[in-house]
């Protein structure tokens, strides 16, 4: 059996030092591209995979930066059309992704149901250098004894765990903003909302300043979300179904995430309801397939993938410095205005 070439074997090949060869490979943008080139057409040749586990040992380090996925509700698990994915969190993850390997490090994703999140958590946190965590189920005590290890980054929640650093949007701004339309060029007199998970900090911080907008605009505020559902394309269909039953349609139905909406049009147009002619639908995310729907989806649009990018980030900079105090950092929003909120584009 032919021996196991190494990064000796990659650097003479191509006539560059061992220290090209993996600044080369670990950081593909920090060499120039002939000599990129060259160590590439080198490893490819001889077979050469760089081993994690050695690098790790030589700079008491893995190279690798985790994700922590937690997903929710009976829609979490992904059926035969996909209907339970998180089109939002896949967004998110591209950011990382791209932001992690340009940087020279992997990334290692990893998804469970929310039952196991301790278990996960601990696991994910031992093999990598520094975690973002895309969920709010991470029990506070948790978070602190994994700080203590590696940089820990929470998105789409603040917290205030010392060394736990957060990233997330203006849902305040971005409701605003949607209600602000929905009222001065729709004058809707009367709406529904239809909320996120009951422990999620966005859905309450989107319910919370719709009702204060709306209220604002001289409109009865609501005091719980007429459906609470869990952030899904399923959840959409429920909440359509509660207000066919109700009987009477609100005007206007404001969803607290682009999936719920795209799933609560879908079950409206079947029943014979038209959107936006007898209720008018808005969401909040921006998702790409929002563009597409019939009719496009009128939404808040939040940018997924630099939140993705700003996490890596900041663990890196926990990484070169791990005493700099807690960073929480609250991306701008924008009102992506289309079809199902009543305008005709």
């Amino acid at each position: 059996m032919a021996e196991t070439p190494t990064v000796y074997d990659v650097a003479a090949r191509a006539g560059v030092s061992i220290a090209t060869v993996s600044r080369a490979l670990r950081v593909p943008d920090a060499v120039k591209p002939d000599t990129r080139r060259k160590v590439a057409d080198a490893a490819r040749a001889l077979g050469y995979v760089p081993s994690g586990s050695a690098r790790g040992l030589a700079r008491k380090s893995t190279g690798v930066l985790g994700v922590c996925f937690i997903e929710d509700g009976p829609d979490a698990a992904p059926d035969h059309d996909g209907r339970g994915d998180s089109l939002y969190w896949d967004e998110v993850i591209r950011g990382l992704e791209r932001t992690s390997w340009q940087r020279g490090f992997a990334v290692l994703i990893a998804a469970a149901n929310a039952t196991r999140v301790d278990a996960l958590t601990n696991d994910i946190a031992g093999r990598v250098d520094g975690i973002a965590i895309l969920a709010h189920k991470v029990p506070t005590a948790e978070l602190e004894v994994i700080a203590q290890r590696i940089p820990v980054v929470v998105m789409a929640g603040q917290q205030s765990v010392a060394r736990v650093d957060s990233v997330r949007v203006a849902n305040s701004k971005g409701m605003r903003l949607l209600v602000e339309h929905a009222v001065g060029t729709h004058r809707y007199m009367d709406a529904e909302f239809i909320g996120g998970p009951a422990d999620s900090p966005d859905a309450q911080a989107r319910f919370a300043a719709f009702c204060r907008a709306w209220a604002n605009a001289g409109r009865p505020a609501p005091d719980a979300p007429f459906f609470v559902g869990d952030f899904t394309f399923g959840s959409g269909l429920r909440a359509a179904d509660a207000l066919l039953d109700k009987g009477t349609l609100p005007r206007l139905v404001v969803c607290a995430n682009d999936q719920t909406a795209i799933g609560l049009v879908h079950r409206l147009k079947s029943a014979g309801v038209r959107v936006p002619e007898d209720v008018a639908v808005t969401g909040f995310d921006g998702i790409e397939i929002g563009h597409h729907t019939s009719p496009p989806l009128t939404t808040v649009h939040q940018p997924m993938r630099k939140m993705g990018r700003l996490a890596v980030e900041l663990l890196l900079g926990r990484l070169a410095d791990p005493t700099r105090p807690s960073t929480s950092r609250t991306l701008p929003v924008d009102l992506a205005i289309r079809e199902s909120c009543g305008c005709r584009q």
